[in-house]
Parts: C-alpha cells; structure tokens; sequence
C-alpha cells in the first residue's frame, strides 16, 4: 500500500523571539521540521507536504535547500490541526494510501516510531492509528480515552478535560496514521464547537468511531516523541535531551 505524509509547519515562533515559523528553530544546528522530514524519509516515506501558515516564505526557502522533493500548501488562518489538514485535501486525494500527519516542531519523532506504528497501523487493519506516549506530566497534552477493553474511545484536549480525564498520563504525541479514504470522508465534517474555537484533527477520529471503524493507538517506546518547544528554555531542554541521549537529525 502507497504511504505519504502531511507535515504541520504553521505555527509562529513569537515566544522563540524568532520571525520565522516555529518549527524552523533549530536543536543541534539543524530545524526541528528537518529533524521530522528526515525521519519520514528514514521510514521509507518519499511523498511529503508541509503545510506552511506564518512565514510561509521562510519554509519554501527552507524545503528549496533539501535534497530531496517536498510539496508545501498554505494554511492563510491558524484555526486548528484539522483546518491545516484540510488545506493538503489535493494532496491527499492524489496519494492516496495511508497517510502520517505528524507535528514539524516534535524533532525526536523518530523513524522506527514512524514505521513501527505504520506495521501495527496496517496489520490492525485500522481506519486510523494515533501515536501515544506515556508520560509523567500530561499537563498541555490531548490525553488518550480508552474503554474497558483498552480500544481508544477519544482524544480529549487539555481545554476540554475534566479532573478525571486530565490524570490520564497517556497523551497524543501529535502523530497519526490514517486510512487517507476515510480520513478525507470526514475530514469536512470536523467542527469548531469547543472552547478553542478550532478544528481539531483528533475530531476525525471521533467521527470515525461513529461510523463504525477501527481505531487503534500505538504507544512509543519513547516518550521524547511528544516533547516540542514554545520559547527559547524549551529549546534548550530539546538540545541538552538530544546531546545526553545521542539523538541526531
């Protein structure tokens, strides 16, 4: 089966004190969205798109100095990770296949995640599979709703979690496989009708669920896939982790 990805590249870096989109900072000298592209490509994935939103010319720079191809769509209005995925609706519609959506400002996504999540994705026979991790403090994070059985039953953002919900220390790192069919027969019906006003991507899997398809979550060895950085502490935090535990783009 064909795979392809969409990269969520849209954010601002304002709190970084930089003027270019947040995922262009870089950990260890290298972006954290090349950190991310890089290991797309390490999992066998050669068709990628990068949603651009602030600075969208920084990251046609950007993908210009890669040597290898990169499709980029623009995202005019930050209104949510469902919203930026609708902009790549072309896309994916010629890709057809599985799809991974993943975050451009999440560097320790690794490749065997990728592929790791791709093969429980696929054997599950799983209209969409998201990538989990668990961590000691989920405070910010979507966190992971199972059932008695331990099937995923939603993804419940930090806004929208009541005191029950919000002890859960399983998150969403942010990643997801999809069945890109059944993605796009719900990509539409994503609302807006939750405290951030946003289309929120997990909202698919919700919709899924509806119709009676599968959904699964894949848990990563490691919870580093999660981490991500809004200011420049956050930043030095990601280069202390990658240099103590070896990690390179």
């Amino acid at each position: 089966m064909s795979k392809c990805a969409v990269i969520l590249a849209g954010g601002e870096g304002k709190r970084m004190k930089m003027n270019k989109p947040k995922p262009l900072a870089e950990v260890l000298s290298k972006p954290m969205l090349e950190w991310v592209l890089r290991s797309v490509r390490k999992a066998g994935i050669e068709n990628i798109c990068v949603v651009k939103g602030f600075g969208k010319e920084y990251i046609d720079e950007f993908v210009q100095t890669l040597e290898f191809p990169v499709e980029t769509v623009f995202q005019a209005e930050r209104l949510g990770t469902g919203h930026a995925v609708m902009q790549a609706k072309d896309f994916l519609t010629k890709a057809g296949g599985s799809v991974v959506i993943l975050n451009g400002d999440a560097p320790f996504m690794d490749s065997d995640t990728i592929g790791d999540s791709y093969s429980y994705h696929v054997s599950e026979n799983n209209a969409a599979t998201v990538i989990s991790a668990k961590v000691d403090d989920p405070t910010g994070y979507g966190r992971i709703v199972r059932n008695d059985k331990g099937e995923v039953e939603a993804i419940v953002e930090q806004k929208d979690a009541d005191e029950k919900t919000a002890a859960i220390n399983e998150v969403n790192s942010g990643g997801f496989w999809f069945d890109t069919e059944k993605l796009l027969s719900v990509l539409d019906e994503i609302k807006s009708d939750n405290n951030a006003k946003e289309y929120y991507l997990p909202d698919a899997l919700k919709l899924l669920l509806e119709k009676n398809n599968k959904i699964g979550a894949f848990t990563a060895k490691s919870s580093d896939t999660v981490l991500g950085a809004n200011d420049r502490e956050q930043l030095r935090e990601l280069e202390n982790i990658a240099v103590e535990k070896g990690y390179k783009c």
